[in-house]
């Protein structure tokens, strides 16, 4: 095995136009051996991981930033396949067995490729990308648990029913009805089954391109639902639902997976938490290189991904540990930034109210509540870009970060970090803690959902703003993503003395960044009521009781976890009525 992965994005590199400075400052070339060289067909350097001294000049150098070099350790192994030259590798497989397996960690450090091996769409190639292995010599090189899996499905091509992350895609590539799409999807004869499963009979009629984020991503889940498969792999099956959603979809897809195979991506802690039977844990670089651990329980597993450490590997994979307060974030007592009254909204069979409040300086309120209840509504209200029927609020320079986020053609990332409406020293911070220095020289049109919703907030939250408005921030993030932006977010409210309201489905995340709660109430697509914000235990405590769950912090980690159905825990805090867990603390 190399000492040290050479990653080279061709995405990023300019090639002639820097007059390739990475190899005229290598000092393995300048004592005459070729460690960078250019590679004559394509005209983009190569790098000789095995002559690299791994010095990290042409990295400093390099002036797009198109180079990672990175020490690897030996216990890493050889890879399970590698797309070529200078480019991603995958270490170790996760091996589905029945239930509901969890996957745990960053966006881009290769789950998918993983997927894609396990059904047997691309064969293992240990690196050698150049070569193609046979089903024997593939066995022969595999470890053991690996070699089990594949020796079961010898012969076999594997069906994988696969739902996507970025469901919204669907409006462009389905032009009918719901119903047609899942008649379509059916292969188990389980169509009426789905429709109530998934609460679709209402909507059976609507066009695809008509729906919102959250019946697109139950449409999404039922198709996956649908047809008759080896593996079922769910990507991100929580964006865009509302809590009780998520707790409903995490019950028919563990009941689903019983006798089955089922991996579900998912970045929402507490419903990873509360839905697998057991986790992998992918840690790395990414778009360099992943590694996945061996099995976990969802307990141990999630632990450990937070503390950045696998004890049974004895394996640390990230300097600092992902701490929780075992203490919320409390009420402000700083000056009135910002009042607005009782305000009214109606449209054809929808009717939308909210009490009149406040947000103080250096405050966070968190916004909660089921979908179509009028939270983004609100959030649209304050921006100006929707106007009350009854009440208005008073005019003030805000920051809007909109639910769906649609790229602007033929732009690059770093032309919405210029101009006089930057603040420039939040901006260096936000991309800097965002990890978005990488992204500056592509077109929005390039970036995945990820990506696209990184740079979207950090614009937000660099724009010279007295209010930030951030609804649904945390969808396509990963977890290190959302509680870095958490930390991001809270730092500069607090530094600056801006406010934010913040609308978010990641209970996890809320109880990290609000001082004070927002709680919708009403019924869905019908009538929406918006409290004013509430003390933070009040607030969670009413939203929780709506919701019909409790919740504790985990023993060891102090992070939020939902209590199962009637379990001792769950009876206790419903006869206390103490529904959120900051009071038993």
């Amino acid at each position: 095995m190399c000492p040290r992965l050479a990653i080279l994005d061709r995405d990023l590199c300019i090639r002639k136009k820097c007059g390739y400075q990475c190899k005229k400052v290598c000092p393995v070339n300048r004592m005459g051996e070729e460690c960078i060289k250019v590679e004559e067909d394509s005209g983009f350097p190569v790098i000789n991981e095995f002559l690299c001294i791994g010095c990290g000049l042409c990295v400093k150098k390099c002036p797009v930033d198109a180079i990672k070099i990175i020490n690897v350790a030996s216990e890493t192994g050889d890879p399970v396949y590698q797309y070529g030259i200078n480019s991603f590798r995958l270490y170790n497989l996760p091996i589905p067995t029945e239930g509901l397996c969890g996957i745990v960690g960053k966006n881009g450090i290769g789950k998918t490729t993983a997927l894609n091996i396990l059904s047997k769409k691309i064969k293992p190639n240990f690196g050698e990308y150049d070569k193609e292995f046979t089903e024997e010599e593939i066995l022969d090189r595999l470890p053991i648990s690996e070699r089990r899996y594949f020796e079961s499905e010898s012969g076999n091509v594997l069906d994988v029913s696969y739902k996507p992350q970025m469901v919204d895609r669907l409006r462009g590539v389905f032009k009918g009805t719901v119903e047609e799409l899942l008649r379509k999807m059916d292969e188990r004869g389980a169509y009426g089954s789905a429709v109530e499963k998934f609460s679709l009979s209402n909507i059976l009629e609507r066009k695809i391109s008509h729906l919102s984020g959250g019946e697109l991503q139950r449409i999404s889940i039922a198709a996956a639902y649908l047809k008759d498969a080896d593996i079922y792999y769910l990507d991100e099956p929580c964006n865009y639902l509302d809590i009780e959603e998520r707790l409903r979809m995490s019950i028919i897809l563990r009941d689903f997976a019983e006798g089955r195979k089922m991996v579900a991506v998912e970045h929402d802690l507490a419903i990873l938490d509360y839905m697998s039977d057991y986790v992998y844990i992918f840690y790395g670089e990414e778009n360099a290189y992943g590694v996945c651990s061996g099995v976990k329980s969802t307990r141990a597993g999630i632990n450990e991904y937070l503390a950045g450490y696998l004890r049974d590997e004895n394996i640390r994979f990230r300097n600092r540990e992902i701490r929780f307060s075992q203490y919320s974030e409390r009420e402000t007592s700083t000056n009135v930034r910002f009042t607005y009254p009782e305000m009214k909204k109606s449209f054809k069979g929808f009717d939308f109210s909210s009490e009149e409040g406040d947000i103080r300086e250096g405050e966070i309120v968190g916004i909660v509540g089921k979908n179509a209840l009028g939270k983004s509504l609100f959030v649209k209200l304050l921006a100006g870009v929707e106007k009350p029927d009854e009440g208005e609020a008073q005019e003030l320079k805000v920051s809007y970060k909109s639910q769906y986020i649609k790229p602007q053609k033929d732009t690059a990332v770093f032309q919405l970090f210029t101009g006089s409406a930057i603040d420039k020293r939040i901006a260096e911070d936000a991309k800097r803690e965002l990890g978005l220095q990488n992204l500056m020289e592509k077109d929005l049109g390039q970036l995945s959902g990820g990506e696209l919703q990184r740079v979207a907030i950090a614009r937000a939250l660099s724009q010279k703003a007295d209010i930030y408005l951030f609804d649904e921030p945390t969808a396509f993030l990963d977890v290190e993503q959302r509680l870095r932006f958490a930390d991001l977010l809270r730092h500069t409210v607090s530094e600056t003395e801006k406010s934010a309201f913040v609308v978010d489905h990641d209970v996890v995340f809320i109880d990290s960044i609000a001082h004070r709660m927002m709680v919708f109430e009403g019924e869905s697509s019908v009538h929406g009521q918006a409290s004013s914000p509430l003390r933070k235990e009040e607030g969670m405590n009413r939203f929780l009781k709506l919701a019909g769950i409790t919740m504790r912090r985990d023993r060891d980690s102090k992070r939020p976890r939902i209590n199962k159905p009637d379990s001792v825990l769950d009876r206790e805090q419903r006869e206390k009525n103490e529904y959120y867990y900051s009071s038993r603390e």
